[in-house]
Parts: C-alpha cells; sequence; structure tokens
C-alpha cells in the first residue's frame, strides 16, 4: 500500500481523511532571526497556540494538514511533531524554498556564484526526503517550490530542476507557490517537460486567479490545483472569497472537482513580530483562519448545488489520489 511521510512517520494515504493542503502552523519571513528584542522564542506559548489551531481543524473533521513551509521561512519539524503527537492532527512538513523575492535569496545566489548551487539544492532535496531532516528523524511529504510575479526567474529555476529530478528518484509530490494568481501553467508546463509527473503535482494559490480559462490551461495538463487562500483578500494581489467562489463554481459545474483541493494558507504562530494591520485590512481578513472554508464557503457552493460527494473529493479523495500518484482525471 501506498505511503505518505508524516512528522510522526509514514501512512498509507487511504488513512489521510478529510485534508487542507495548505496551512501553516509557524511562519516566519527570512530575516526574523536577527530580531530579537522581543526576547526568546517562547516555544511553550507558541505550541499553545498552534495546539488550539489544530483542534480548531479537527472540530470540523479534518485527519490531516499539509504543512509546506519553506525550509528558510522557520520550517520546524520536532515543533509539527509536538503538535501532532498533543492534538493526534496527521501533519505532513516539506522541504523546500520561497520565491526569489521573500526567500533566502543571497545564500544560494552565492552558490550559483560558486558554481554547485543547483546540485546543493537537489541533495538537500534528497537528504531531507531519504533520511530526513537535519538528523530528527522526520522526512517531508511533498516538496516546496515557488515562483515570482510573472516569472520563474533563473534563481527559481534552479530549485524547479533539482525537484523534478529528485521526484524521478522518489515520488515525492510536488507543492508550488504562484504569486498573486500567476505562473500556474508555466509552472505545470516546466515541470513537466523536466520528467516530473503530473499526477504528483499540485499548482498552489491557484485561486489568485479569477479566470477559468487560466485554470484550466493548468488542469488540462493533467496535474492538480489548490484553491488555498480563502480568508485572504484584497491584499498581496488576492480576490476576493465572492470571486473565488464564483470561479471555484465555473470549473465545478465543467466536471473539474477530481483535480481541486481546498485550505487557507492561514498563519497561526508568526516568527519574529506579528503583522500589524490597519482597521480595513484586519477587516478584510476577519474570516482568514482555518475554518473559513466550512463556516463559510461551503454553505454557499451547496447553495449552488455542489454535491456532499463533490465537497469530499476536495476536502479528502483528491488529496488520496495525489498522494497516491494516481492520475487526475482529465476533462
Amino acid at each position: 500500500m501506498k505511503t505518505v511521510e508524516t512528522v510522526t512517520g509514514p501512512i498509507p494515504v487511504d488513512q489521510l481523511g478529510k485534508t487542507l493542503i495548505h496551512e501553516h502552523f509557524i511562519f516566519g519571513y527570512p530575516g526574523f532571526q536577527g530580531d530579537v528584542t522581543l526576547g526568546a522564542f517562547n516555544e511553550e506559548q507558541a505550541l499553545e497556540t498552534a495546539i488550539a489551531a489544530a483542534r480548531f481543524m479537527q472540530s470540523f473533521g479534518i485527519r490531516t494538514v499539509v504543512d509546506p513551509t519553506p525550509n528558510e521561512c522557520g520550517r520546524d519539524p520536532l515543533f509539527l511533531k509536538k503538535v501532532s503527537e498533543a492534538t493526534g492532527l496527521q501533519i505532513i512538513c516539506a522541504t523546500g524554498y520561497y520565491f526569489e523575492g521573500e526567500g533566502a535569496t543571497p545564500y544560494f545566489r552565492f552558490r550559483a556564484g560558486l558554481g554547485t548551487a543547483e546540485e546543493d539544492i537537489y541533495e538537500m532535496f534528497k537528504t531531507e526526503i531519504t533520511k530526513g531532516i537535519a538528523g530528527t528523524g522526520i522526512k517531508p511529504g511533498v516538496i516546496k517550490l515557488a515562483s515570482s510575479k510573472n516569472q520563474i526567474s533563473k534563481y527559481e529555476k534552479m530549485f524547479f530542476r533539482a525537484a523534478a529530478r529528485v521526484q524521478q528518484e522518489t515520488g515525492t509530490i510536488i507543492l508550488t507557490h504562484t504569486q498573486e494568481g500567476t505562473m500556474g501553467p508555466e509552472q505545470a508546463k516546466m515541470l513537466i517537460e523536466l520528467g516530473a509527473d503530473p499526477s504528483k503535482i499540485i499548482i498552489g494559490h491557484m485561486c489568485g486567479n479569477t479566470d477559468p480559462d487560466y485554470h484550466k490551461a493548468v488542469l488540462e495538463q493533467g496535474v492538480r490545483i489548490a484553491f488555498d487562500r480563502f480568508g485572504l483578500q484584497g491584499s498581496v494581489g488576492a480576490p476576493f472569497d465572492h470571486e473565488r467562489v464564483a470561479t471555484l463554481l465555473t470549473l465545478i459545474q465543467q466536471g473539474y472537482e477530481d483535480q481541486i483541493l481546498l485550505a487557507h494558507d492561514t498563519v497561526n504562530v508568526w516568527l519574529g513580530r506579528p503583522p500589524v494591520m490597519n482597521e480595513l485590512v484586519a477587516k478584510l481578513v476577519e474570516n482568514w483562519h482555518p475554518g473559513n472554508v466550512f463556516e463559510n464557503i461551503l454553505p454557499k457552493l451547496r447553495e449552488q448545488g455542489v454535491t456532499e460527494t463533490q465537497i469530499d473529493k476536495m476536502l479528502g479523495g483528491n488529496a488520496v489520489g495525489l498522494f497516491a500518484g494516481e492520475p487526475a482525471k482529465v476533462i
């Protein structure tokens, strides 16, 4: 039986259950490590917050969460393991790096100048997947990739090439970040041309774009996509939830529900200083929490005739297909 790695060890893919494909229990933008004026990281307090978030997700029947926090953005597999052990929630972590504009760019730029960066990235991915992360024994279940707005930069392409190579050798799922609703078709095309298996690719943050034809240009390549930023709206180029719902309904009505997964991209613990939002922004993102899909989005889908079978696919069945490497049903 096919298995997937969680922070507490491998599980059969058919035990994933109801799944959120993209949430962050703990996250920090690179540079947070140097801002220590607020004092040392309080793990006990952070765990309390993360465990409460996990239990909130479980209250909606969630059994598994994919936390694709990039390596340089505070990924902490031991922290995630503590959350999982305290709650029973199955958590899948990642190996990967963020896009150039917001990632730890100088390190691999320096190594690119030395001529070793791409091989270094390949070795990093491969070692973490096969041996575990930094001596913890915890293995990632996905490779996280990301691209910039309107381009996949030369820097980012190193990670895409290394990930495709590693996926061919290990079968690990590739999960991506698209910036502001751009480059989804290009990401899928590049990865497939590099030899990656489309059935093991999910293109993330696709709900940043409200043009159904853009989505179909990705879906027709045989990959899966994520509508995974519900609640994050009106900022960072994100559309409003009602626009996302309209786009999602169009795709479901056209028969694409077998290729779509749902989530919120929430951050439950911010490393460094937490973001300060003005009153307008705070109002816009008041529903950016891991219950939004269940409390606000699914009722709207049901009102428009979306069935429980279709909902179950987007919150579970399609995750099983992804991690099992089952070919997506292409219209």
